[in-house]
């Protein structure tokens, strides 16, 4: 198994963050396996603190749970946290992004996000590139409050994207969606592209993790039935 260095490095515990943030993220490290301070110390040639500070910022995200008698392990994706991960992006993402819109954002890293998820050489720089158009979409929203509370649920977004890509690859479809939501943003059709990003978002987890309806269901007020009705396989 190997790591991809982030660079620069600000500092060793930073490093090791990132280099293990990916590893969960890209599917190198998967849900449920363990993280030994020893072993990730010896594979960064660093000493056992940074290991163990990383894994505890790990844990806060909500990317790596910590036991007292199991260590810390990478957090397990089901539909229950999944959902109530995709609650919150549902409640905000969408509008954060009718407030960007309305700021006259050009929406360029997003698109420059979108260009990279097509041209990506494998499902991992995918699934980052996939990360920050999203994120791209939210942050000038102009209420910083907002934009972290996104940022604070990103990671976990990301782990239930990445959890669901390996049992249903489905990148060709969300890249047109991804397609659509920036197109609508960039016109200034800020209901319509709010609109298509809660569809987005709330048909992924739906058909992902079946079995458990949330608040934001396809007969909730402001689901997908109440901006339009939501078109059927959509991912997010």
């Amino acid at each position: 198994m190997t790591f991809a260095a982030p660079s620069p490095i600000p500092s060793r515990t930073e490093y090791v963050l990132e280099a293990i943030k990916r590893g969960i993220l890209t599917g190198q490290l998967v849900p449920g396996q363990a993280l030994v301070e020893t072993e990730l110390a010896a594979r960064f040639g660093v000493s056992k603190t940074p290991v163990r500070e990383a894994l505890k910022t790990l844990a806060g995200t909500g990317l790596v749970l910590m036991s007292q008698y199991k260590g810390a392990t990478v957090r397990m994706v089901d539909a229950e946290m999944a959902h109530e991960v995709y609650d919150v992006r549902l409640l905000l993402e969408p509008e954060a992004l009718r407030r960007a819109i309305t700021r006259n954002s050009g929406f360029e890293e997003a698109a420059e996000a979108l260009a990279r998820a097509g041209s990506a050489a494998d499902a991992a720089e995918r699934s980052l590139a996939n990360r920050d158009f999203h994120r791209a979409l939210y942050l000038p929203c102009g209420n910083p409050l907002l934009g972290r509370m996104l940022d604070e649920v990103r990671d976990q977004a990301a782990l239930v994207s990445a959890v669901a890509w390996a049992a249903r690859p489905s990148w060709e479809k969300e890249a047109a969606e991804h397609e659509e939501i920036l197109r609508l943003a960039r016109a200034g059709d800020a209901d319509a592209a709010a609109a298509a990003l809660h569809a987005h978002i709330a048909d992924f987890v739906r058909h992902a993790f079946p079995g458990q309806d949330g608040p934001d269901g396809p007969d909730a007020p402001g689901g997908p039935a109440a901006t339009g009705g939501a078109e059927e396989g959509h991912r997010a």
